[in-house]
Order: structure tokens, then sequence, then C-alpha cells
């Protein structure tokens, strides 16, 4: 299970529009199992893009239960899906809020993927709402590349 942290990135950029220099606040979401981690995590990834100096002005843990990536998404969608179960006895209705992103280009395009991408599931859920979201970009956790750092060091480690 993925833990998600929104990290709100201060910097400067040109508008492209008037060519000046202005003051950006961008959130983005990374996936980290600390407030640690994510804040070393967002500066890497920040390095790789953005060529001045930055800075982190926030870090906060978000529930998302899941994330869906199209290429071909231009903006993050947040969406409330309801799961509807039958509690313990099977008398009474459940529902669990669940809260996903979804890329796509529009309202009505994340709906669809949401959709599509719960087909084949066995409990009755409804869409409860589909907004578009602020997140710019979102990094995860990259198992593979953990793995081998890992068997890096256990091997460094055994060697000793």
């Amino acid at each position: 299970m993925n833990t998600w942290f929104e990290c709100k990135v201060r910097y400067e950029k040109i508008d492209e529009h008037t060519g000046k220099s202005i003051k950006v606040n961008a959130p983005y979401l990374i996936d980290a199992v600390s407030y640690t981690e994510a804040e070393k995590r967002i500066h890497e990834e920040m390095q790789k893009y953005i060529s001045g100096e930055f800075s982190v002005k926030g870090i906060k843990p978000v529930n998302y239960s899941e994330l869906f990536f199209y290429d071909d998404g231009q903006f993050w969608y947040k969406c409330k899906v309801v799961f509807v179960s039958l509690d313990d006895d099977g008398e009474k209705e459940k529902k669990v809020a669940n809260w996903m992103l979804v890329m796509a280009d529009n309202v009505k395009e994340a709906y669809e993927r949401i959709e599509e991408s719960m087909k084949g599931r066995t409990v009755d859920y409804t869409i409860h709402s589909v907004v578009e979201s602020n997140i710019l970009d979102v990094f995860p956790y990259n198992l593979e590349e953990a793995t081998e750092e890992l068997d890096g060091k256990s091997k460094a480690f055994k060697e000793d």
C-alpha cells in the first residue's frame, strides 16, 4: 500500500505570456514512507526539473486509495468513490468513501476512466465527485530501483 504525501514546492519560473520571472507555489504528490523520506525524494525529483533554487514549503500526508496513470492525460482529477457493502450481520448498508486520482484531459474523461478502472470489481460503488486537482505531477516509488539499492547495501554489508 502506498503512502502519499503532498509537497508544496516554491520556485521561480518565467511566465510564458509576459516573459517576467514569477514565484510559484506548486503541489506535487510523492510516494514515501515518512515525512523525512518525502522531503528527500521531492528534493531529488525537483533537482531534475528546476535549474534554479527552490524550497519545500509544506509536506502533508494525503489519503488516496488508488491512482490511475494514463500517458495521454494532461491533468490530475480527484475523485470521490463510495463503496457500498453490507455490515457483518448482512442487514445494514455500509458506505466507505475513497479518494482516487486519475489522469485525464477533462472531467468527463476522468469519470469514464474511473468507470473503466472499476470494471470487474465485485463491490457496488458510486462516483460522488470528480474535480480537477491542482497537483502538477506525481512521483511514485520505484520499487525496482529501491530493490537494487537494498541489494547493493546488503551485499556490501555481508562482505564485511
